[in-house]
């Protein structure tokens, strides 16, 4: 095989950016990651908290979403399709009028939104929504 300098420069790149591409962690193993982080690996139930998101949200650069769930301690919000899949994390005192949070998140893409609620006993729980993005809020 003839080396020219075009195609060294050719291979070089090529192999760079395959390099480059499979150190990145998929994202869903991410939210994976960080509710481990959380739950310390302890099984989580289904169920048990209220999670309200829209179906459709036709601008992911603020979409509404409440949890909430009695008897938690803390319930965090995961976006599996973002980047950064932790979005937010509420925090309850045994003097907590409403184990409830509201906020408004940025959605990149149609994706998973979930709630981990802790609860006083220590058990986890958890719920799901989908919510089809019609324009990305994270630069798509």
């Amino acid at each position: 095989m003839d080396l020219t300098r075009r195609k060294v420069l050719a291979l070089g790149t090529s192999t760079f950016a395959m390099a480059s591409l499979t150190g990145l962690p998929a994202f869903a193993s991410l939210t994976d990651d960080a509710i481990a982080a959380i739950t310390g690996g302890a099984e989580i139930t289904e169920g048990g908290i209220e999670l309200t998101a829209p179906e459709i949200a036709e601008n992911g650069n603020t979409v509404p979403v409440e949890v909430a769930a009695a008897g938690a301690v803390e319930i965090a919000l995961f976006a599996s399709g973002n980047p950064t899949p932790a979005v937010a994390t509420f925090k309850f005192g045994p003097l907590a009028g409403s184990r409830s949070g509201s906020t408004r998140i940025r959605l990149a893409k149609t994706q998973d939104v979930v709630a981990i609620a802790k609860m006083e006993d220590g058990s986890f729980h958890k719920a799901s929504a989908t919510v089809k993005v019609t324009i990305g809020g994270c630069g798509g």
